[in-house]
């Protein structure tokens, strides 16, 4: 990250740019497909080796990887209940998904995926149809009634119904946007005092020493970029928790 033109420019690092050179540019594979792969390989990378020695006394590999599962599959089972085992392995593969997804985009040249509404639009969308289909799949023409709880006053209908269906249609935008949101403010706030630093550090003898407070304010914001990527991550998959529960329970 550097000043161009002593002009801060904290947009041009969420461009998407083609990769792996003719091919890359002829199937649009850009640099956001390549760190989604790297994603994929490495979470997959740490369930197989977590799980290859299964010791008594396990390492640090296996300690990882069995947190994450003991994590998940706590959430899951503690908000859907324990029907909803079934749907872990949707709720972990989004949560680590969008857990490394944060996490990669905070090393060097490396591109955080999950700062695009595309790709987080993409991800809430799959979760408003999956907890749809199994509420239907589940309930039927039940499933309707949670537009209109039972008791109300039919005359109502008209005011509930509407009020109702837009709350469950905003799911997936509040979802993906919340994410896309939180990504991209972390990013231009580290982008904007890297370049103070770089700034600052041209100014001559006194620019370096004026440049260790936007410097600290970086470092202080990366370990605030960790944090908010682990929590980004965990209120993701507990909101998939919950709509699943409404689907599953239907209230």
């Amino acid at each position: 990250m550097a000043a161009e033109g002593k002009t801060i420019d904290a947009l041009s690092q969420f461009e998407l740019i083609p990769v792996l050179g003719p091919v890359g540019r002829a199937v649009g594979f850009s640099q956001s497909n390549a760190h989604m792969l790297l994603a994929v390989g490495l979470v997959t990378a740490l369930m197989l080796f977590g799980i290859r020695k299964r010791a008594l006394v396990p390492g640090r590999f296996q300690s990882a990887a069995e947190m994450f599962y003991e994590f998940i599959e706590n959430l899951v089972t503690g908000q859907v209940g324990h029907e909803g085992r079934k749907y872990f392995p949707f709720v972990f593969a989004l949560f680590m998904f969008v857990l490394f997804g944060n996490l990669i985009g905070l090393f060097p040249y490396a591109f955080t995926y999950t700062s695009h509404i595309a790709v987080t639009l993409g991800l809430a969308a799959t979760v408003f149809f999956v907890t749809t289909i199994v509420a239907l799949v589940l309930h039927g023409k039940k499933f309707f009634g949670y537009f209109f709880p039972e008791g109300a006053p039919l005359w109502l209908a008209p005011i509930i119904v509407p009020v109702e269906l837009v709350s469950y249609l905003s799911r997936p935008v509040s979802l993906s946007v919340r994410l896309f949101a939180n990504m991209v403010a972390g990013h231009v706030l580290l982008k904007v005092f890297a370049t103070f630093v770089v700034l600052l550090g041209g100014l001559g003898m006194i620019g370096p020493v004026a440049a260790l407070l936007p410097l600290s304010v970086n470092v202080l914001l990366v370990g605030f970029e960790i944090l908010v990527a682990f929590l980004q991550a965990y209120v993701f998959a507990i909101l998939t928790c919950i709509y699943l529960h409404d689907a599953v329970h239907l209230h």
